[in-house]
């Protein structure tokens, strides 16, 4: 059975029961232990995201068309982390190009109360994952005009 990515949605609706940052946290990674396997030969330089304490890869799989739908794929060698790649792979991935470049990421965190319990550190390297998928989506659109 392939694992499936928890919509944005549902993220919103369990982080709204959820009172304590504690529960939260947890949460956070059962939501990155949920992500598909990330295959090892995809762990390479040139997926690796820069700007993350962690260890961070993201692979990009565009579809076809003038605004295509990008698929995105993605790993942490930390637990927490891995928790919030799985956040926005559930924000971005499956989504048209001009939607990933319209979707606001940091009022998506805001609204889980992320933004205020995330480390300096992990908020860059966040920062640098929504970058890199923008980049991405930007690049789609380009190669089609």
């Amino acid at each position: 059975m392939r694992a499936m990515i928890t919509p944005i949605q549902t993220i919103r609706d369990d982080f709204s029961l959820l009172d304590e940052w504690e529960d939260r946290y947890r949460y956070v990674i059962e939501l990155g232990e949920g992500l598909p396997p990330f295959p090892e030969a995809e762990r390479t330089a040139a997926n690796k995201v820069p700007g993350c304490v962690s260890q961070v890869w993201l692979t990009t799989e565009q579809g076809a068309g003038a605004d295509p739908v990008i698929r995105f794929q993605g790993d942490s060698d930390a637990h927490i982390v891995r928790g919030l790649v799985a956040i926005m792979l559930a924000l971005f991935s499956g989504r048209r190009a001009s939607e990933i470049q319209s979707t606001d990421a940091e009022a998506t965190l805001k609204g889980l109360g992320l933004d205020e319990h995330l480390s300096p550190q992990r908020a860059n390297g966040l920062r640098s994952m929504v970058k890199r998928i923008k980049r991405d989506a930007e690049a789609a659109l380009k190669q089609t005009a």
